[in-house]
């Protein structure tokens, strides 16, 4: 019996996906923070919020500057939040999001949710570094790439389709997304960032430990474990007997007149 074929997209034309819709800007020259976004956001990008005057896309780009000189912290999260307009880019994104890390999460990571955060904060750690070098303001969608490669990795047997028309083993998704966004004219940036950390949490993670003389470098702190994972039940405990409500002897009748 012939093996299922998973899709990873919904159905829908070809012509809508642009999974790096933003990763264009990392192709561009310094030329000022400004001019970066306005040449990499699209025209009414977060309109609603402009108009309410709550908050912009300055607001939350990654800056390096403007992090550790004007102590502006909350953009190194901010930055991985933001996906553009809504529309189909956006759509996608949260659907990869939301499907491979919930496969994720219920699949190899499943009652390891400490594990589960770590390779969170150990991917945006890497990808922030990682971003001082390159000209991206935002790391949404290589992180979702990140997901998508860890899944793929640990899934190597599943069959794929892509709109119906190339079938696949999973460990090419990544690579397949990457080729399909150049052939859209997108930059490829920010999928080969994804897949770079991705594969190193890959390797330290799943690889390295297991070849001779291998050794576990990524270790969740037990800090993580305390708040996260629930705490294992002692064997050896044996709870007391529960007295009864009030000391009463609740139930017993006595015999009238006796």
């Amino acid at each position: 019996m012939a093996a299922p074929v998973h899709s990873p997209f919904p159905a829908c034309p070809p012509e809508e996906k642009s999974f790096g819709g933003l990763a264009g800007v990392a192709g561009l020259e310094p030329a000022g923070p400004r001019l970066l976004l306005r040449t990499a956001l699209p025209e009414g990008t977060f309109l609603p919020f402009q108009q309410l005057e709550l908050i912009t896309p300055f607001q939350l780009y990654f800056n390096p500057e403007l992090i550790f000189k004007h102590f502006q912290i909350w953009r190194l999260i901010t930055n991985f939040l933001f996906f553009g307009p809504v529309g189909f880019n956006f759509l996608f994104n949260m659907i990869f999001l939301y499907r491979y890390c919930r496969m994720l999460e219920e699949g190899s990571f499943r009652g390891r949710t400490a594990d589960f955060v770590f390779m969170f904060l150990f991917g945006g750690f890497l990808m922030t570094l990682f971003g001082l070098f390159v000209s991206l303001v935002f790391l949404g969608q290589a992180f979702t790439i990140m997901l998508v490669y860890v899944w793929s990795r640990r899934n190597p047997y599943v069959r794929m389709n892509f709109f119906g028309l190339l079938n696949f083993q999973a460990p090419f998704l990544p690579w397949v997304l990457m080729g399909f966004s150049l052939l859209l004219g997108n930059s490829i940036i920010v999928d080969l960032l994804g897949i770079a950390v991705g594969h190193i949490y890959f390797f330290l993670e799943d690889v390295f430990p297991n070849q001779p003389g291998g050794i576990r470098i990524l270790k969740t702190p037990s800090i993580l474990k305390a708040v996260f994972d629930t705490p294992e039940d002692d064997p050896d405990y044996n709870p007391l007997p529960e007295e009864r409500p009030g000391g009463f002897a609740w139930g017993e009748g006595q015999r009238l007149g006796g």
